[in-house]
């Protein structure tokens, strides 16, 4: 026959898992282990916003004089002409306004920039905008189409050596227009690098 102390033995041991609990679980803010025990969030977020300090402060606090002839790529005349231009005709999109290269210079007798078309083309129709003392030359410039980068090494105060790809090893071929005085003129093609 059966004991009626049998089934309290079986429970004996879901009394301590629940009586253990309850111990764990009593465990209040003012346990000394939880008080010492840094929260995770905390550091998280400390480590989200430190990188951000250092960059605020590293910025410069005087920032000296402009220099007015320096190049300029970002200058809102080149964005304003740009968005005037006649759209490309190969793709009949618009000009995109930031400059792929240049040397704009509200300075200098001739300078330059490369844009493209805006489009997701393969590859786009390129072309040089050409600016003398930073203004606009809107006529009397020889054709600018294709031109992809301008070369430093030929290029001048008057003179601006556009690059354009030749096909051959990938290599470029530069040609150079020279501000006259009056106008833009074509001096001539020299083997790029």
């Amino acid at each position: 026959m059966r004991d009626v102390w049998s089934l309290p033995r079986r429970a004996q041991p879901l009394i301590l898992a629940i009586a253990l609990a309850a111990t764990v679980s009593g465990c209040g803010s003012g346990d000394s282990t939880v008080a010492k025990t840094p929260q995770v969030t905390t550091s998280a977020t400390a480590s989200i916003t430190a990188p951000a300090t250092p960059s605020a402060q590293a910025a410069p606090t005087s920032s000296g004089p402009v220099d007015p002839c320096a190049i300029d790529l970002a200058s809102p005349t080149i964005a304003k002409v740009v968005s005037e231009l006649p759209r490309d005709p190969r793709s009949q999109q618009p000009w995109n306004v930031e400059p792929l290269a240049g040397n704009y210079s509200q300075c200098a007798q001739l300078s330059a920039v490369i844009i493209k078309a805006n489009t997701n083309g393969v590859n786009p129709t390129t072309r040089a905008v050409l600016f003398h003392l930073g203004q606009f030359i809107p006529q009397g410039v020889p054709d600018t189409y294709g031109f992809n980068g301008i070369d430093p090494a030929q290029t001048t105060g008057d003179t601006v050596a556009l690059t354009y790809p030749s096909g051959i090893n990938g290599l470029n071929t530069d040609v150079r227009f020279h501000w006259n005085g009056n106008a833009v003129e074509l001096i001539g093609n020299a083997p790029g690098h």
